[in-house]
């Protein structure tokens, strides 16, 4: 029996939300998030938005990424971290040789370019966002923001913004997670640029979960934030985000589903 919710009025319409969406958003990070010390050579924070319809996710990503690591790894409980794939490490050091490397990547990026999903992506320049402020915000904080108040925009726009959809993170520690959600949940109540109630609802996922869109979030940051630093640089990976990203009327992801700050 499917039990409907009603959840937050929302002060724009006046309207009650009621049940649950038919979309889904997995969140992941690339960099860190600290100020005090920034890495030359990966000076920005990205935070990754990817937006599933549910069908989408179940008949397309979720069976794919299982074939895959069937092919590479003869069972699917293989978590794809972007971070040990490069350094080819722990499950992956057969990605030592090249020619396996390009070809696992390849693959990869077909499941990426192939699985219907919309990105939206806040980039924050550490440097001169340090600069730019006496007492800066958590660059954490500050790009959850802006990807929610995306996020609801891009949802409002198909007219999926009447049901509770949930943003899947994953956890990374009791305090940071604290700290997280009573963010979230001050930005949802209408802390945001629109000064709107926003229908969403915080979901933490333990770091050893197998989830498929965790791992696709996981995989695209990265080549989003090698993109901002290094633009004329060959980026394949990007490429691909390029078409999935949420655009404006003219086809332009700049503001809408790639926010750069400062």
């Amino acid at each position: 029996m499917l039990i409907r919710r009603s959840l937050n009025k929302d002060s724009s319409r006046g309207q009650k939300v009621v049940g649950f969406s038919d979309y889904i958003v997995y969140v992941d990070e690339s960099g860190d998030h600290g100020l005090k010390t920034i890495d030359p050579n990966y000076p920005v924070f990205v935070l990754a938005f990817c937006i599933f319809r549910k069908h989408d996710y179940m008949e397309s990503l979720v069976p794919a990424l299982q074939a895959f690591k069937f092919r590479h790894f003869g069972h699917d409980q293989v978590i794809l971290h972007e971070t040990d794939i490069r350094k080819d490490r722990k499950a992956f050091t057969f990605l030592k040789e090249r020619g396996c490397k390009e070809a696992f990547l390849g693959e990869l990026l077909e499941i990426v370019a192939g699985t219907p999903f919309t990105l939206v992506c806040s980039v924050i320049r550490k440097e001169p966002f340090r600069r730019r402020y006496t007492h800066p915000d958590n660059p954490y904080h500050v790009a959850l923001g802006f990807g929610l108040e995306r996020v609801f925009l891009y949802l409002r726009n198909l007219g999926a913004d009447k049901g509770l959809t949930h943003i899947v993170v994953e956890q990374r520690g009791k305090r940071e997670d604290k700290e997280l959600e009573l963010e979230f949940r001050r930005i949802c109540s209408g802390a945001n640029y629109r000064k709107e109630l926003l229908p969403f609802e915080l979901v933490f996922a333990d770091k050893q979960s197998n989830s498929a869109g965790l791992q696709l979030a996981d995989l695209v940051a990265r080549p989003v934030g090698m993109h901002i630093l290094r633009p004329e640089q060959g980026n394949h990976a990007f490429g691909v985000l390029e078409q999935k990203f949420y655009c404006d009327g003219n086809g332009r992801p700049d503001g809408w589903g790639l926010k750069c700050f400062p």
